[in-house]
């Protein structure tokens, strides 16, 4: 593929350099053409001026303009200029042709004709100097006429330029273009070849390495030459895209392993409270109805890792799609603290909730419910006997806060960065009690921060220490144009 971008990139380039080329020549050659041609109609209008003015001169001294016509063009001989004089009926009564020409191999120049000529201004006398061209094989003449009144009338004077050598000039110039445009496409060809190549090493270079790598040695990074140019940023791009790679593969694999850690606990302790049941087959029935409460326990907690495992899977693969209805999440808050309230009571710890505004929005009840139940489980866990978990919410111009906050002894410190992490738990002992809300797996939190990033908004820990700790959950207010249709009629 890259030899194939590489000769692409060659063809490239000299076809632009042969249009290039070819517009240069072609412009070149046209400049030629019209300059030669400007500078020889130039010349013929001079040399016939002159000739008008000599041949005036010239008949003041002589007797007829025969005699003055044959005494000026006696003394002009010229190589590539042709003179002649022109009777009132266009005959020829004194002519000076150039010296003869000739060419290696190509015998001499054709000779003026000097009766057509004549015949041209016996038609159509010229008033004023003008300039004319007669054509033959070789290229031509450029002629200029002028008239000239005598004593015996109207004298015609002809002076005409040879394109013979002007041909042959433009000739070789034609022909070094044709040798010297396809030798400079070569040069440039090879040229372009060597250049793509080079710039086209560090990508064989990262292909070389890229094709190396693997799930294995995730950690290889490719080389980057210069990070200034296109193929340096395409570079730091791959390698910013093998680094997400490498952390997504790590959590995966943290992931696995911590989920099997969790998995192995409850299935053990089924395992093994069915093997102590069948291994005493005359127990009684009262203990038999204990292995099965540890057995449904135990059940109970492998099933809500799995729905917690479940959920996050779905959410990583996009597939949870978060339902946008119409809801008060003062109602999802007040509802959330009543479920809690048989948990708490258990442990002794009460659950207050503030007065809280009306809060109308656009959302999901049922995954707005789970953050709410997941701080408030984690509240109640955390708060000693005799105290309480407080739940509220306010709002401003903006957003909606729901915060949560117990009395308890705050998270470590070093935990606080990981709190929402899966599978970090800032108690262990507690985390795998049965009597809970949650799966106890250290999933609760990472849940809830996603449901409230999937709703626009946020979940943050605003402080945790001896005191006990704050959560809270930001939630954008505006909700879009829906909102304002389904709220406008309570409003």
């Amino acid at each position: 593929m890259l030899a194939s971008v590489r000769w692409r990139l060659t063809l490239w380039h000299s076809a632009v350099l042969a249009v290039l080329l070819a517009l240069f020549a072609t412009g070149a050659y046209a400049f030629i053409v019209r300059t030669s041609g400007a500078r020889t109609a130039a010349s013929v209008l001079d040399a016939v001026g002159d000739l008008q003015a000599e041949l005036l001169e010239e008949r003041r001294q002589q007797a007829t303009t025969l005699d003055a016509a044959r005494e000026v063009l006696g003394e002009l001989r010229f190589r590539s200029f042709a003179f002649v004089v022109y009777d009132p009926h266009g005959r020829a009564i004194a002519v000076s042709l150039p010296r003869e020409r000739v060419t290696a191999g190509e015998g001499s120049d054709p000779q003026f004709d000097v009766a057509r000529l004549g015949r041209i201004v016996a038609s159509a006398p010229p008033r004023a100097p003008r300039v004319m061209t007669l054509t033959d094989p070789e290229g031509g003449y450029r002629a200029a006429v002028a008239s000239v009144s005598m004593p015996e009338g109207p004298f015609v004077v002809a002076a005409a330029a040879s394109f013979h050598e002007e041909e042959e000039t433009l000739a070789q110039a034609r022909l070094a273009a044709l040798v010297a445009i396809p030798l400079a496409l070569l040069l440039g060809g090879l040229g372009g070849s060597l250049l793509a190549r080079r710039s086209l090493e560090p990508m064989v270079t990262m292909t070389h390495r890229a094709a190396r790598i693997g799930a294995t040695n995730l950690g290889a990074r490719l080389p980057i030459a210069n990070p200034s140019d296109e193929v340096g940023r395409l570079a730091t791009v791959i390698n910013a895209l093998l680094a997400r790679l490498e952390r997504a593969f790590a959590e995966q694999r943290r992931f696995m392993a911590d989920a099997s850690h969790e998995l192995r606990t409850p299935v053990a302790v089924v395992q093994h409270e069915a093997s102590l049941a069948l291994s005493q087959p005359g127990r009684q029935a009262a203990e038999y109805e204990d292995s099965l409460r540890v057995v449904r326990d135990a059940g109970r907690r492998m099933r809500r890792l799995v729905d917690d495992l479940f959920l996050l899977a779905r959410a990583d693969a996009g597939e949870l799609p978060v339902r946008r209805e119409a809801l008060y999440l003062n109602d999802v808050v007040s509802e959330g603290a009543r479920q809690v309230r048989s948990l708490a009571e258990a442990r002794g710890v009460c659950v207050e909730v503030t007065p809280m505004p009306e809060a109308p929005m656009m959302g999901d009840e049922g995954l707005l419910s789970r953050v709410v139940l997941n701080l408030l489980d984690n509240a109640i866990k955390h708060s000693p006997a005799g105290a309480c978990a407080t739940v509220g919410l306010d709002a401003d111009e903006r957003e909606y806060r729901v915060w949560v906050e117990d009395t308890g002894p705050g998270i470590p410190p070093a935990v606080q960065p990981h709190v929402f992490e899966r599978f970090v738990r800032a108690d262990q002992a507690r985390a795998r009690d049965a009597d809970t809300l949650t799966s106890g797996a250290g999933l609760g939190l990472a849940i809830a921060r996603w449901i409230a990033e999937a709703h626009g908004g946020g979940l943050q820990l605003v402080q945790s220490g001896p005191a006990g700790t704050r959560f809270m959950m930001r939630l954008p207010l505006d909700q879009g144009p829906e909102r304002h249709e389904v709220f406008a009629g309570s409003s």
